[in-house]
């Protein structure tokens, strides 16, 4: 564990390239992957295997579980030459759970809730829980099909 004099604490295994932006008294897992064109507010919280690549841009407050991945390029193709970042915002007070994929290009709402598991392909709006495949606004989900 290293602990920076801003109060944030990387653990073990962390690789941060040059150039990210990290904030103070945040927390960094164990084995998080961090790109260089990266910005991390301050008072996030990084859980364990999170995969955050070039182009993420993260408020303050957030969490993000562990093993999330977030994405960049909207259309991987091994021979674009002319490839370009496409960026993902996630603004403040958002939470994102364990296992969560973030789709590059989308922005995820100040206090928003992505639920454990969920691909995020759209915009998740202010305050809205989102779970499943794709990532939908539980109150916009039939709870009851299953029942009837």
């Amino acid at each position: 564990m290293k602990k920076l004099k801003n109060g944030t604490v990387i653990w073990h295994y962390t690789n941060i390239m040059k150039g990210a932006k990290i904030g103070k008294n945040c927390t960094i897992g164990s084995y998080v992957e961090i790109g260089s064109k990266v910005v991390i507010g301050d008072d996030c919280k990084i859980e364990a295997y999170a995969f955050i690549p070039n182009g993420v841009t993260i408020g303050n407050g957030v969490f993000i579980g562990p093993h999330t991945a977030f994405t960049n390029d909207k259309t991987p193709d091994l021979k674009n030459k002319e490839w370009k970042i496409t960026p993902t915002t996630v603004k403040d007070g958002a939470r994102i759970g364990a296992n969560a994929t973030i789709v590059c290009g989308v922005t995820i709402g100040e206090n928003a809730l992505v639920g454990a598991g969920a691909v995020v392909t759209k915009d998740v709006p202010d305050g809205v829980t989102v779970v499943g495949n794709p990532a939908e606004d539980i109150r916009e989900r039939d709870v009851w099909k299953d029942v009837y």
